[in-house]
């Protein structure tokens, strides 16, 4: 049968459309709202809300083409790729869902009637296995499809039974698996060969039907589930009549696009391998709003793009190639994927950026791991020398582990996790992957936010918490959570804080300090001063003052974000915001600082949009009707089928459930404070409107007002009286650098003297007092100018800083090296040095340890000239 990866894909989605399931589109590599997970790696990620029950939706069947990535946290097959015929850092996940619909018949028929009728697979080169206990399974696979028993393989927990976490849903699974034939090696699953090549997974059926509790039980879901995955890779190599994913239609065209551009014509290499597989996940992550950068998933990101841009090295790539193969892949796989076409212009430059950037660091790298292999006893690379490579060179442990493996050596794993130790530590504090499912407060009502236009609200309280806990009653001084019918107060999300304010019941109040989502709900987080039991009426009052200068921000962020679009390119992306009462926060890609002109654009621009004082507009469209009509959707954002388009004119139409001014003119003032970097290809602007940003601007006049006192001028003098004062300090300090090096040559002349002989070399080491660390430079030089053959040592101590400096005369250097001189005194007085062998420079922390740092030095150079 000969059909194209995009064929099957179609074809699949369009059998379970057939068949009552609702098509959804990729969601992003970057999960939603998700902190448990690094990455998307399973096609039911997307759906995960669902079946913990949190999120509802218009349709109990879905299918999808799903993206995922494999390659950090748990799930990572980075150093497998290129390596073996099946491991990928991206593949996509062919996969079918119910939401307690249907359950294991109508699951099982759908997966055999699409494999043998469909893609017209032979019955009897498919085999099955099911859980152990799973004997319902087992009978529809062997009496209801007619599966012969001897194919039908029965396999425990391990590989038979699925989890989303430690608690949370569960249940069997199901695999088929195709038969090569005995042509090639291994064994059925469950047998010793089990891990040859013969039989090869292709589709899982995961029955979930048990949420597993923290104590290990297992209770019976009320509405039992189907997930599904089906590599598109995997069945794509078998429809195409090959035996490796690599030798699929689109893995080929993207190995012999990177044979083409790099000119290599062998298209076996591992290397190609490497490189067409990291293409597919880089562009992919970048699409999907991920940077280079040093951390979290940016890191991630870097290390593949360094890995494919190594291995290009390795087949002589003479040139940034890595970015020319995003052409290739749009062609490949931009139909199915839409976001690849629309931003690829970002992904081209984000990549030769970062293949630029490491072409920097990669030669140096690379000698230094070379000299530290040369000099190798054993077969283990030094888990230190790891460590550097990563610390200063950027070099990922698995780049250098792949370099290792071609050398035939292993790496002192051990060593380098030690080195690591305190960067792993901070890494995990910062991090929140992972979380028991169970744990969590569990509220059952859907609030109803009524804050849009409402500051206050009568209302009943529907659920109260105390420490976690679902509880009656609220007594006063007790902290807890309260959850209304209804509610002003706006719960954080999208950026936006949580309103603060009071609830009024029982001639009391309940302090609201924050309010966050648990589920669906709005919960307000504070304490009682009186009793709230389940059922009172109470009103819910916001802090309508601070809600009101959050609006102000919160419609700032839609302006900055249009203004930036607007002036600096269509790649400018929002990366994340913090909208509070006293200020805003804006992060957004773009790979370099902005000028004081861009800046002032920018105030300009959005002021501008300020004073025209339109009116905001806000409507409640299908998402893919409001994305057709401009609307933009923020990265890292969840959205439902039903969104709420906040439009300012023909200025800003973005996807927002926020809250707003009702016209731009209500913002004010806009003024930025801030702007620095926070990532690579990442920036941050600060900024302060309305009341806030009039008091910025009253400081600065403040600062102006005094400046031009003191200069005794006005403002439009004042740039004037600072240009002559700079140029007056200029000179002085240029005077002041001629008397000090005329006072250190005078310091120095009398050196010579003091220089003393050893084995008949003359050597000169001093301390020199109220001298500048910059002057020494020259003093060593005239020393070294009249010694004419000789060392020179001389160290002087400011403050906490001590500088010291090392000269040889060319004809010692083979007996004794500057910087092996220099820091030998260095180490004593806590620092460390370098420069050429016949100068060195070091610095130092511990002046009162110099006078040993100078003896210790001496005593090296006695028997240095001895040897």
């Amino acid at each position: 049968m000969s059909i194209t990866s995009a064929e099957i894909r179609e074809k699949f989605i369009q059998f379970f459309e057939q068949r009552g399931h609702q098509r959804v589109p990729s969601a992003s590599m970057i999960p939603a709202n998700d902190p448990t997970l690094l990455f998307t790696n399973a096609g039911m990620v997307p759906f995960k809300d669902v079946f913990l029950g949190t999120d509802k939706r218009n349709y109990t069947r879905a299918t999808s083409a799903q993206r995922c990535l494999r390659a950090g946290g748990k799930h990572n097959d980075l150093e497998n790729v290129g390596y073996t015929a099946r491991h990928h850092t991206f593949f996509e996940m062919l996969g079918n869902f119910s939401f307690g619909d249907y359950f294991k018949t109508e699951a099982i028929e759908f997966a055999w009637h699409f494999l043998t009728q469909e893609l017209q697979l032979p019955a009897e080169k498919l085999w099955v296995t099911v859980f152990e206990e799973d004997d319902e399974a087992y009978d529809i696979w062997a009496k209801h499809i007619g599966v012969p028993e001897d194919r039908i393989s029965r396999i425990g927990v391990k590989d038979n039974f699925w989890s989303m976490g430690d608690t949370g849903p569960c249940g069997p699974c199901s695999e088929v698996f195709y038969d090569h034939g005995p042509e090639v090696w291994g064994g059925p699953p469950g047998t010793p060969e089990e891990d040859g090549d013969r039989y090869i997974e292709i589709w899982n059926l995961v029955f979930m039907q048990y949420n597993r509790q923290a104590d290990g039980t297992m209770e019976p879901l009320p509405n039992p589930s189907i997930d599904t995955g089906m590599g598109l890779e995997r069945i794509a190599a078998i429809l195409q009549g090959v035996h490796s994913n690599y030798e699929i239609d689109t893995f080929q065209a993207l190995i012999k696009r990177s044979a083409d551009i790099i000119g290599v014509s062998d298209l076996s290499s591992k290397s190609l391998r490497v490189i067409a597989d990291h293409i597919r996940s880089c562009s992919f992550l970048i699409a999907d709003g991920v940077m280079p950068s040093n951390e979290g998933r940016g890191y991630v990101l870097r290390r593949i793009i360094r890995r494919a841009v190594r291995h290009g090295n390795l087949l002589g790539a003479k040139q940034t190639f890595f970015y020319q193969l995003v052409d290739e892949l749009v062609k490949l796989m931009g139909e199915a994927y839409p976001e690849l076409v629309e931003k690829r212009h970002i992904i081209e430059d984000a990549l030769k950026r970062e293949e630029q950037q490491f072409e920097k660091t990669l030669e140096r790298g690379l000698a230094i791991l070379n000299d530290e292999i040369k000099q190798l006893s054993g077969n283990t690379l030094n888990g230190e020398v790891v460590f550097k490579l990563y610390d200063t060179y950027g070099f990922p442990m698995d780049l250098t582990a792949d370099i290792a493996r071609e050398n035939e050596l292993v790496i002192d794993e051990e060593g380098f996790n030690a080195a690591m130790q305190a960067q792993r530590e901070r890494a995990q504090k910062a991090s929140q992957f992972g979380v028991d499912y169970n744990a969590q407060v569990k509220a059952t009502t859907k609030s109803v936010f009524d804050g849009y236009t409402e500051d206050k609200a009568q209302t009943t309280v529907v659920e109260l918490f105390h420490e976690g806990t679902a509880v009656e009653s609220l007594e006063a001084g007790q902290q807890g959570v309260v959850v209304l019918a209804n509610t002003p107060f706006y719960a954080e999300s999208g950026g936006q804080v949580g309103d603060t304010g009071v609830l009024l019941a029982n001639q009391g109040r309940f302090e609201v300090t924050d309010t966050q989502y648990i589920g669906k709900a709005i919960a307000h987080h504070g304490q009682a001063d009186c009793t709230i039991k389940l059922g009172d009426a109470v009103t819910a009052e916001i802090d309508s003052e601070r809600r009101a200068n959050i609006r102000r921000n919160h419609s700032a962020t839609h302006l900055l974000h249009a203004a930036l679009r607007d002036i600096l390119g269509d790649h400018v992306q929002q990366k994340g915001s913090l909208v509070e009462a006293e200020r805003m926060r804006f992060d957004f890609a773009h790979f370099e600082p902005l000028t004081k002109a861009q800046i002032t654009e920018l105030e300009r621009v959005v002021n501008e949009q300020i004073r025209k004082n339109v009116r905001l507009t806000t409507q409640v469209m299908n998402i893919d009707e409001a994305k057709k009509a401009g609307a933009m959707a923020l990265f890292g954002e969840k959205y439902d089928d039903d969104v709420r388009v906040v439009r300012m004119g023909e200025f800003s139409m973005e996807l927002c459930g926020g809250t707003h001014v009702a016209a731009t003119g209500d913002i004010g003032l806009f003024r930025i404070t801030h702007e620095t970097g926070i990532a690579s290809g990442v920036r941050r602007l600060e900024v302060v409107t309305g009341a806030a940003a009039f008091e910025f601007m009253a400081n600065q006049q403040a600062i102006l007002n005094q400046l031009t006192a003191d200069f005794k001028t006005d403002e439009t003098g004042l740039l004037g009286k600072v240009d002559q004062l700079q140029s007056k300090y200029r000179e002085l300090e240029r005077k002041a650098e001629q008397l000090q090096q005329k006072l250190a040559q005078q310091a120095g002349g009398g050196l010579v003297q003091q220089a003393v002989e050893m084995n008949g070399h003359k050597v000169i080491v001093a301390q020199l007092e109220d001298t500048e660390a910059k002057a020494l430079r020259g003093i060593v030089d005239d020393l070294k100018n009249q010694l004419g053959s000789g060392v020179v040592l001389l160290a002087t101590a400011q403050g906490s800083k001590v500088s010291l400096i090392a000269g040889v005369t060319k004809d010692l250097t083979s007996i004794v090296k500057a910087g092996d001189l220099v820091n030998q005194a260095a180490n004593v007085v806590g620092g460390k040095g370098g420069g050429r062998p016949d100068m060195a420079q070091a610095g130092g922390s511990n002046p009162e340890h110099l006078s040993e740092a100078l003896a210790t030095a001496t005593s090296w150079l006695e028997q240095s000239f001895k040897k």
